[in-house]
């Protein structure tokens, strides 16, 4: 898959697709969502935690950026245009199940600690492999830590350091100066690595926490579900096997150190999107006022 936060990347496959699309393709509208799509689910399950209201989230994106097509007039590249339109929407979206009202990183770690320290699991009892269920732990943990950024902080953390989009990618999405981003991510990751340095044995083996330890009491807590795994598909691929031909290097090898654990998450794919976008795009109305064949 093409990286669509790289700083270079080739656009004459989106151009083509927008240009037949504009005719009335459906064939090309479909191929240029479906190139896109996952990219915007990952961003917004990174925002609002739950995979099912991430789908809620997608479907909402896509439907502005199809509606809007016939407005993009190539005065900057398609996955700017595309990647704006998500920004705006998860900026300004009503607030989801997942998302949790004034979390703190305070609250977070209270939770986190009031959650007992106990055994692993008998691999007899659960449905899955138990390292799986650490991983779940783990990842459902993570990925709850960035909840306790305000949606900005959230947003660009997603895009500049997880995504590793440049200064003036990211700067371009959300229309302020590369510096502006920049200024903003590293304070994002200033508040949320002061967070995991101080709770996370992750990245400091002098805290006590450990997913290993957590896991049974997130699957009592309701946080893990082992009939239902959230965030660890059996077949997983890396967010930093996802976003090949990255441009952007950090120089503070401490940060890289705590950013590789939200990259090691797993790039998830949204399920039943194509279905989805079938029954919209078959849909008379909707049809009808793209003009597509």
């Amino acid at each position: 898959m093409h990286n669509p936060f790289a700083e270079v990347i080739d656009e004459s496959t989106d151009t083509d697709l927008i240009k037949q699309a504009k005719h009335g393709s459906r064939e090309a509208l479909e191929k240029l969502v479906l190139r896109h799509q996952s990219w915007i689910y990952n961003i917004a399950v990174r925002m609002v935690f739950r995979p099912e209201d991430a789908e809620e989230v997608t479907q909402e994106v896509l439907i502005k950026a199809i509606t809007r097509l016939s407005t993009f007039q190539g005065d900057s590249q398609f996955r700017t245009w595309l990647y704006r339109v998500t920004a705006n929407h998860v900026l300004n979206m009503r607030r989801r199940g997942g998302e949790i009202e004034s979390q703190t990183f305070s609250s977070f770690a209270d939770a986190i600690n009031n959650t007992p320290d106990l055994d692993l699991p008998d691999p007899q009892t659960v449905p899955v492999d138990v390292p799986l269920l650490v991983e779940e732990a783990k990842i459902s943990c993570t990925t709850g830590m960035l909840l306790c950024l305000d949606r900005r902080q959230r947003l660009i953390f997603t895009l500049g350091e997880i995504f590793e989009a440049s200064d003036s990618v990211g700067g371009e999405i959300l229309e302020i100066s590369a510096d502006n981003f920049r200024q903003s991510l590293s304070r994002a990751r200033r508040d949320l690595y002061q967070f995991m340095h101080g709770q996370c044995g992750l990245v400091n083996a002098n805290n006590p926490c450990r997913c290993p330890k957590k896991t049974k009491g997130f699957i009592a807590a309701g946080h893990v579900d082992p009939d239902h795994l959230q965030f660890v598909p059996l077949r997983i691929r890396r967010i930093s096997e996802a976003a090949v031909g990255i441009v952007r290097t950090i120089e503070n090898t401490v940060d890289e150190q705590y950013a590789a654990i939200f990259r090691e998450h797993p790039f998830l794919e949204p399920k039943n999107q194509f279905d989805w976008l079938r029954q919209l795009l078959d849909k008379g109305d909707f049809a009808t006022a793209l003009q597509l064949n």
